[in-house]
């Protein structure tokens, strides 16, 4: 009995559930003429359906579907029937995660490296550097903003920055702007003061002969303004000035000039009722101020401070000083 090469049909043994993309076609073909048999379709299983079933939820290749569509052979002899089992073949390709032999399905990739500590902390390093420069950086802005604008307030305020024309104790007519370009401790008082005045006058005495100890510090002006033109004269300030330090200059003037300087620095002034022989006392505001080379007010020293810490006041803002620069260079 000669072999059967035709097309043949395999009956499923049961129900294929996969889609029909990748479904096997089934071929039902009669037998050949003069062959024996009943009169109903004979179909016989493919030789490679068992090595098929256990990758059915693969794809089937698309020559294997096309050499069945079309009815050719499958048993693996000829041209087409090995170019069909050799497409049937690549499972490598199919999935390449369950044949590699170094890959595993599922694999979490390996960590990144770390850099070695002596980089890392390099980099830290660097940058809390930047951090640090950009920190400074901006606190420098900020101080020069304050500046400006302390600048700015300076400027605007009237408190020791109106000029007044005095004379001093030999007649010569004496102006703010003769002051500028040193500093200058002013004092408000009068020469018939029973005791505030001296003690002020002594402090302010002090302090300047221990500012003179260091000759790196800028010279410093003392001056005594009085309260009472009517009776502290050009005689009588020399007079009195003479007890405390040689370089205190005393300034009088009329009484309008009087009161117009001690208002420019805001200071109060207030004639007490006289008595029976004509003597009187006068209330004034018991204050020190520092006025610097721009002619800018400083500061104000009151009678608590010693002469040590009025010193040490006034070397700090000489050790600070910035000149003021022209209005329009801020």
């Amino acid at each position: 009995m000669s072999r059967y090469r035709g097309p043949v049909a395999i009956p499923g043994p049961c129900r294929d559930s996969r889609p029909s993309s990748l479904r096997v076609p089934r071929v039902a073909v009669a037998p050949p003429s003069g062959g024996s048999g009943g009169g109903g379709v004979k179909q016989r299983p493919r030789p490679f359906e068992p090595w098929l079933r256990p990758f059915s939820l693969f794809p089937v290749p698309a020559a294997a579907a096309r050499a069945l569509r079309a009815g050719r052979a499958v048993t693996g002899e000829g041209s087409q029937g090995k170019a069909m089992l050799r497409s049937l073949r690549p499972i490598p390709q199919l999935c390449p995660a369950l044949c590699h032999p170094k890959r595993r399905l599922f694999s979490v990739p390996p960590p990144s490296p770390r850099l070695p500590l002596p980089q890392r902390l390099a980099v830290a390093s660097a940058v809390a550097g930047v951090a640090t420069a950009g920190w400074l950086y901006l606190r420098h802005q900020k101080e020069q903003q304050q500046r400006a604008r302390r600048l700015r307030q300076l400027r605007e305020l009237s408190l020791g920055q109106g000029d007044f024309e005095l004379c001093d104790t030999s007649g010569t007519p004496r102006r703010k702007a003769d002051f500028l370009g040193q500093w200058v401790l002013l004092y408000f008082g009068f020469t018939h003061c029973p005791d505030v005045c001296p003690e002020e006058l002594e402090k302010l005495s002090r302090a300047v002969e221990l500012l003179e100890r260091d000759p790196a510090l800028p010279p410093l002006q003392p001056l005594f303004v009085t309260v009472d033109p009517e009776r502290d004269d050009a005689a009588a300030l020399a007079r009195y000035l003479r007890d405390f330090h040689p370089r205190l200059l005393g300034l009088t003037g009329t009484a309008e000039q009087v009161r117009e300087a001690a208002a420019k620095f805001r200071v109060y002034v207030s004639t007490g009722p006289r008595d029976a022989d004509g003597d009187y006392v006068v209330d004034h505001s018991v204050l020190t101020f520092l006025v610097d080379p721009d002619g800018i007010f400083r500061d104000c020293y009151g009678r608590s401070r010693t002469a040590e810490e009025l010193a040490r006041s006034v070397r700090a803002h000489m050790d600070t000083y910035e000149p003021l620069p022209p209005a329009g260079g801020e």
